[in-house]
């Protein structure tokens, strides 16, 4: 029942752009959140990030400064031992093990 709990969890990979002291522009982090609901895995994001620096107020590069960067698969939440209500600081590098680039399929390809 446990392992069936944690194969269903949802989770969603946020990314914050923080400004810490000394850099002369805010830095994407990323964040492992638990959460079904995208608003509320934000939110804990941010709290998150708030321990790291402060928050852009206005988007840098193009990026805002808090945005969902994709919902995590459960199959990903599972492996990685994410459980509901965690939230994990992932670093600024892109976070590769989390997330995955399912290549869209093509008609007539067999794969759709």
């Amino acid at each position: 029942m446990a392992i069936q709990a944690a194969i269903m969890a949802k989770g969603w990979l946020i990314g914050v752009m923080v400004e810490r002291e000394g850099e002369p522009v805010a830095v994407r982090h990323f964040f492992a959140v638990g959460h079904e609901d995208r608003a509320k895995a934000e939110w804990k994001a941010i709290d998150q990030a708030l321990l790291i620096g402060q928050i852009a107020v206005s988007p840098v590069g193009g990026l805002e400064p808090v945005h969902a960067v994709g919902e995590l698969p459960a199959k990903t939440i599972a492996v990685q031992g994410l459980k509901p209500g965690d939230v994990r600081e992932l670093g600024q590098r892109w976070p590769r093990r989390w997330i995955t680039v399912d290549a869209p399929s093509t008609p007539g390809d067999g794969s759709g």
